[in-house]
């Protein structure tokens, strides 16, 4: 949970998910970015240049960075710092004490007033309102704040679209850089709400979804701040995820300033992002995708690269919005440069990181009878060229190179793999070793000697 904004908030746009490498730390634009990045988010004394950057004031900055983005605490400007500094992101700094505002800024009124001054062309008036009343209406769900639209004189809450230099001496920047901002309760421009006008708006996940960002930034200006958890709405990067968009951490934050809502239903939070060192970590897939590691928990990924230092945390829906929230298997078949994904009855073709035409089919169509209604793990095996399927206590023998099942398919896990369990979560293959993942556990099995050779903790995957 995150205390209240003291500071004007500027939400960067996820234009897409970048998936090259981290480009190396120590070229000087490499540099100046982190310089840059510092200073405007962790308060680096504008001083502290070229021959100052292995100073420890610079050190301590970084520190603090990797600290609320929950990578490996080095002090240093290695290469996944440098990655998560090249994220678009908020322009509200993540720590610091500021002396402009209170802390604690809130509402003394819960009955707020808000007024849309004028509106976006590219959706329908109503569409606006629509999006504008959504947002509101999730904040009071959870909160005894009630809110009424004004058409004409002045709101608590301003909410305007504009372009470059509009009026508040805080430009936006044209298409894809700043994409709105906010302030904190208050008088005058207290509270106020501008989107950038140069930004594409949608109703969906095409562009940039206005009931999305609208309702971040109308949590910034009822007070909230920043949130350190990936799943929550709050956190500092922009992605498009259907449904109610309030994690337990977004609720906490906001029934912090103004208390729970006595009268409303019971609302289902999202999840807060699994935690990749919880000693009771399980996974929900695990793949490869073009040499990298993909592992499926919720809502989220992690991706794992032999260059990247620390695995890298997103939301499903940020790379793959076609793609479920929940993954039950996945693996990779690189003769077609393709990435099966099994959600429930259905599966998905990845190449690369974009979805196959003619996807999802139903899994029955690799010759599942009718009775399997999931998949719980999978992987190729490129030295025999069969995909095992997992499910319950079962598991089947799919022919890549025939597209049919094996004969005598299904078979026991147990019999066939002595020392696991009758069922797995998820499934990995490299160098002649099987990785089971069960629960908090992950067992090194020889293929070839069908003996489990050692057992680790699941999340020993994650550097953990």
């Amino acid at each position: 949970m995150e205390a209240t904004t003291t500071r004007t908030f500027l939400l960067l746009a996820l234009v897409g998910h970048s998936f090259a490498l981290p480009l190396p730390s120590w070229d000087k634009d490499s540099w100046l970015l982190a310089e840059k990045y510092l200073r405007r988010f962790y308060d680096l004394p504008a001083g502290l240049q070229g021959r100052h950057r292995s100073s420890g004031a610079f050190q301590t900055k970084i520190r603090e960075m990797q600290s609320f983005f929950k990578i490996k605490v080095t002090g240093n400007l290695d290469d996944n710092t440098l990655a998560v500094m090249k994220q678009p992101r908020c322009g509200v700094p993540d720590v610091g004490e500021y002396n402009h505002f209170p802390r604690h800024l809130k509402w003394q009124n819960n009955n707020i007033t808000f007024r849309i001054v004028n509106y976006t062309p590219d959706l329908q008036k109503s569409d606006v309102d629509r999006a504008i009343r959504k947002a509101l209406n999730i904040w009071s769900d959870v909160t005894p704040l009630t809110f009424k639209k004004l058409h004409d004189g002045t709101a608590d809450i301003m909410i305007s679209f504009g372009s470059k230099e509009h009026g508040d001496f805080n430009p936006f920047d044209g298409p894809d850089g700043l994409l709105a901002h906010a302030y904190p309760p208050g008088q005058g421009i207290g509270g106020d709400t501008h989107f950038d006008e140069d930004e594409q708006w949608t109703k969906d996940s095409s562009a940039y979804n206005l009931f999305i960002v609208a309702t971040h930034e109308l949590g910034h200006a009822l007070g909230m701040s920043h949130s350190t958890d990936p799943g929550a709405l709050m956190y500092p990067v922009y992605s498009y995820t259907p449904g109610f968009p309030l994690s337990e951490d977004d609720i906490e934050g906001i029934q912090a300033l103004y208390g729970p809502n006595p009268d409303s239903r019971k609302v289902k939070p999202k999840p807060d992002a699994p935690k990749k060192c919880d000693p009771m970590l399980s996974f929900d897939a695990v793949t490869e995708l073009r040499g990298e590691t993909i592992i499926f928990k919720d809502r989220f990924y992690w991706r794992l690269h032999s260059q990247m230092p620390e695995p890298e945390q997103t939301l499903i829906k940020s790379t793959w919005p076609s793609l479920p929230n929940k993954v039950d298997a996945a693996y990779e078949y690189p003769e077609k440069d393709q990435v099966i994904i099994f959600s429930g009855i259905r599966m998905w073709a990845l190449s690369g990181y974009n979805l196959v035409h003619g996807y999802p089919k139903y899994i029955h169509k690799m010759g599942l009878p009718k009775k399997v209604r999931k998949i719980d793990a999978a992987v190729h095996i490129g030295d025999t060229g069969k995909t095992l399927l997992f499910t319950e206590e079962k598991y089947w023998s799919y022919d890549e190179a025939t597209g049919t099942m094996d004969s005598g398919s299904p078979r026991s896990i147990e019999v066939d793999f002595p020392g696991m369990h009758d069922e797995v979560d998820a499934v990995a293959y490299r160098y002649g070793y099987l990785n089971f993942f069960h629960e908090h556990l992950r067992y090194e099995y020889s293929y070839t000697s069908r003996k489990v050779i050692r057992i680790m903790r699941t999340n020993s995957i994650l550097n953990c």
